[in-house]
């Protein structure tokens, strides 16, 4: 037991190394609206987690669906990290000098509901008390990174759309699925952790109509 705690912190810490050397993309020029999502990671027992939520039924977008918390860019932010860290305390009560920034992913899209997603990494430090906001926040999920590194858990699934084919990913972690660009977003964090440069993608968009987990 001891030895599998000292290697999900060497885990932890070759992420954070990973982080340091990675250089996100953004997305070509676009129309979308902007928006962030805060990936916190979260330390329990010497054990590190991803911080979810499931969204409630009350918000605008992806009603029911598990996703980072995040939310569109306002006037008042500074910034998109701004964007990330202020959502972040509206819906979990994560305060902002509580995370430790260790970088940034690739922006991504998601074509139903028009955002550009930009999601940051951050080290949750302290001692917190996560509290879910109930307009916005039905659960607060923590699943251990260790979940998302075994790729029993990840299926893909191919859907027709207007005759084109695309790919859905989905994790599986009962009783949550989580999927869409949630999903994809997490992909791409395993696949920087893994040091694969050029990692199987799923499609940059997903087909009309279909929800994606995303702010």
């Amino acid at each position: 037991m001891r030895a599998a705690k000292r290697q999900d912190m060497e885990v932890l810490q070759a992420l954070k190394a990973a982080l340091a050397g990675f250089r996100p993309r953004d997305l070509p020029p676009h129309r979308y609206r902007r928006a962030a999502v805060l990936i916190p990671v979260l330390v329990q027992a010497d054990d590190p987690h991803l911080v979810l939520t499931r969204r409630t039924e009350l918000v605008e977008h992806h009603k029911g669906q598990i996703s980072f918390p995040g939310g569109r860019h306002e006037e008042g932010d500074a910034d998109l990290l701004a964007t990330a860290l202020r959502e972040a305390e509206e819906e979990i009560g994560l305060p902002p000098e509580a995370v430790e920034l260790w970088g940034r992913l690739d922006e991504v899209e998601a074509v139903v509901s028009g955002f550009a997603i930009t999601p940051y990494v951050g080290l949750i430090v302290g001692p917190v008390e996560l509290r879910p906001n109930p307009m916005e926040t039905d659960q607060v999920i923590t699943v251990p990174l260790s979940a998302f590194l075994d790729p029993v858990r990840l299926r893909v699934e191919q859907v027709i759309r207007d005759g084109r084919p695309y790919e859905i990913l989905f994790y599986d972690y009962p009783p949550h699925v989580i999927w869409g660009v949630t999903a994809r977003i997490i992909h791409r964090l395993v696949a920087i952790l893994d040091g694969r440069a050029a990692p199987r993608e799923a499609p940059a968009e997903v087909p009309p109509g279909v929800e994606t987990g995303a702010p």
